[in-house]
């Protein structure tokens, strides 16, 4: 207790406070009340002890009303009960044994009730390992005087005091009231204390099933989202895939000089806008906890050039000297890691300080730091001379939907998520992300990873063109494909696409349609949506795997879906689906998979593919 009180102010309203405990508080008005008690009760036993000449008792019983009004007075000044209750016990111990060994030489009834008045205080005040102390202090003597009083052992100079009824009567008394008052006491804490702690217990069941109710609405509500998310995805990556698609189409069909400007800006901001929302998806898995990493083979050198390939033309339209220096060592040697998550985050950084650096250059180092037989440890740094960053802003800006400032939000546009998906990314893998920077001068970010070193030797391809043949020198025409969409501009831009591998393919536009295709006619692949009208593609794939024939039940399914939802590739593998690409595609991913798919049918044609893909992401 630290709550004090004036020196003449008794009032034990102004002892106790709210954030005591019940049995705290019936503590304090025990010490209260009891101390009262006690001096009234001192206070006629010294009169009658002084009347009847016991000078013994009287120094006994003056000391001990004397030292109830010294700790009455400080209980209301300090209450500090604990001590007081100390004080009180070695007061009252002292006194019962100077009482039975020195003034009476004896034990009578007054002192037995005495003793146990105090093994109660004890333990009720102090707890069980005092209770226990002072048990054995009060007790241990006593017996001692019966051993000593048995054998005839026990003699001093002093003459013991008789007392009379009166006085007997008196003690009796008192000690009952005293022993009555602490039980009564104690035993209304009890059954107080019962009580709150069934209230808090009700309460607590009470909260428990609130707390239940609010997780289940909580999983409803996280469901929610991620419908709502994929739903905006597909909706948003659907049309984003033609835009994309077919402007580089365009691009690659010999547009004149004042077209190419045009559809190079269309792509570029269709880019943007499919990069906005790919971040957004991106921190949502991130968030839930639904991100899994690859673990493949690459070679870093090369993913590291195709990285800045398209950004240093960014670089450039802005005048920046764009350098990326990457360790010799590093240039022969195929890794293990997850290549997208890795262009994620080097693309963040660097499209970051491109867009933060009005002149001066950007380098992106790439540093072999460590190089064991089987592990090799990598350094990333880009460093730029853009308008740096203060401080003590550098931990927020990590933070995700949080720039700079509100005027570098407004100046430089953004959604705040690039910096934030970074650091998650990397602590998600075990590693961190450092910042130095200084306003006025550049930033530099950097961070480090470790990847497992294959045993395999990279070698470069010499041949950039783009090549879509079979082995055996036949064209893809052979290949009977179903494309099963129900966006026509997809469909289009699949033609188009596919004719490139002069495939012709046949169309259903939902998957109703592409059942019946299926049943009567013959096909080596499908490539099918996933959200469309009448039957979606989930439920389109499983009711071919129920067909009676095995040609037709085996063929090679191909998810196309622009959905965001974090568990689509159970989904698809659950359906009966082989593979699933995602749009906006990589044509050269799409081919691997028609690849490996077609490569397992019977008398099928081996593809290769090399070169740049036709439709990038």
């Amino acid at each position: 207790m630290s709550k004090r009180v004036r020196f003449f102010d008794f009032s034990i309203k102004r002892i106790l406070s709210n954030d005591l405990s019940i049995l705290d508080s019936d503590r304090l008005r025990l010490l209260y009340y009891g101390l009262v008690l006690s001096f009234f009760t001192l206070f006629i036993l010294l009169a009658d002890v002084l009347y009847q000449h016991h000078t013994i008792l009287s120094i006994i019983t003056g000391v001990l009303l004397v030292a109830s009004a010294i700790l009455f007075k400080f209980l209301t000044y300090k209450p500090r009960w604990t001590v007081i209750s100390h004080v009180i016990l070695i007061v009252g111990t002292l006194a019962n044994l100077a009482n039975i060994f020195i003034a009476i030489q004896n034990v009578n009834v007054v002192t037995v009730e005495a003793i146990i008045m105090i093994l109660l205080f004890s333990f009720y005040m102090l707890g069980q390992k005092f209770g226990l102390i002072y048990s054995l202090v009060n007790i241990i003597p006593v017996v001692a005087l019966f051993i000593l009083q048995y054998n005839n052992d026990y003699v001093i100079d002093l003459k013991p005091e008789k007392v009379d009824e009166s006085t007997t009567i008196i003690g009796v008394f008192a000690s009952f009231i005293l022993i009555i008052f602490i039980h009564s006491h104690f035993y209304s804490a009890f059954i107080r204390t019962i009580k709150e702690l069934k209230e808090t217990s009700d309460k607590q069941s009470g909260l428990n099933v609130e707390f239940e109710k609010a997780i289940v609405k909580a999983q409803k509500s996280g469901e929610a989202k991620s419908d709502f998310l994929s739903t905006m995805s597909h909706e948003i990556r659907t049309p984003l895939n033609a835009v994309i698609g077919m402007s580089d189409l365009l691009i690659t069909g010999n547009p004149r000089a004042d077209q190419v400007e045009n559809l190079e800006v269309l792509k570029f901001s269709a880019g943007n806008l499919l990069s906005i929302v790919n971040d957004v998806l991106d921190f949502n898995k991130i968030e839930s906890g639904k991100l899994i990493f690859e673990n493949i083979r690459f070679n870093l050198a090369e993913l590291m050039q195709n990285i800045c390939g398209g950004l240093t033309m960014t670089a450039q339209t802005k005048g920046l000297l764009f350098k990326l220096d990457i360790d010799s060592v590093l240039r022969k040697k195929m890794v293990f890691g997850d290549p997208t998550r890795i262009t994620q985050i080097v693309f963040n950084l660097v499209s970051n300080a491109i867009k933060f650096t009005a002149e001066g250059n950007i380098l992106v180092r790439v540093t072999c730091i460590e190089d064991r037989d089987n592990r090799v440890n990598v350094s990333f740094s880009v460093k730029d001379t853009g308008i740096g960053i203060e401080q003590n802003r550098l931990d927020i800006i990590f933070e995700p939907f949080i720039q700079e400032s509100i005027s570098t939000t407004r100046q430089y546009g953004g959604t705040g998520l690039g910096l934030a998906i970074v650091k998650r990314l990397l602590e998600l893998q075990g590693f961190k992300i450092k910042a130095i920077s200084k306003p006025g001068v550049g930033s530099e970010f950097s961070f480090n990873m470790e990847f497992p070193v294959s045993t395999e030797v990279y070698a470069a391809s010499t041949d950039n063109q783009p090549q879509w043949i079979a082995e055996n020198g036949e064209t893809l025409s052979a290949i009977r494909m179903l494309i099963v969409e129900d966006n026509q501009v997809n469909v289009i831009l699949m033609k188009k696409l596919l004719s490139k591998w002069n495939i012709v393919p046949s169309v259903a536009e939902n998957g109703e349609r592409a059942v019946e295709l299926v049943q009567y006619g013959n096909f080596d692949i499908i490539l099918m949506d996933l959200q469309m009208p009448v039957m979606n593609g989930f439920d389109a794939a499983m009711e071919i795997r129920k067909m009676h024939n095995p040609e037709k039940s085996d063929i090679p399914i191909i998810a196309l879906t622009a959905s965001a939802l974090f568990d689509i590739r159970e989904r698809v593998q659950k359906c009966g689906m082989n593979d699933y690409v995602s749009k906006p595609f990589k044509p050269n991913e799409l081919f691997e998979k028609i690849q490996t798919l077609v490569a397992k049918l019977p008398g099928a044609a081996t593809l290769k593919y090399s070169g740049s893909p036709v439709i990038p992401q």
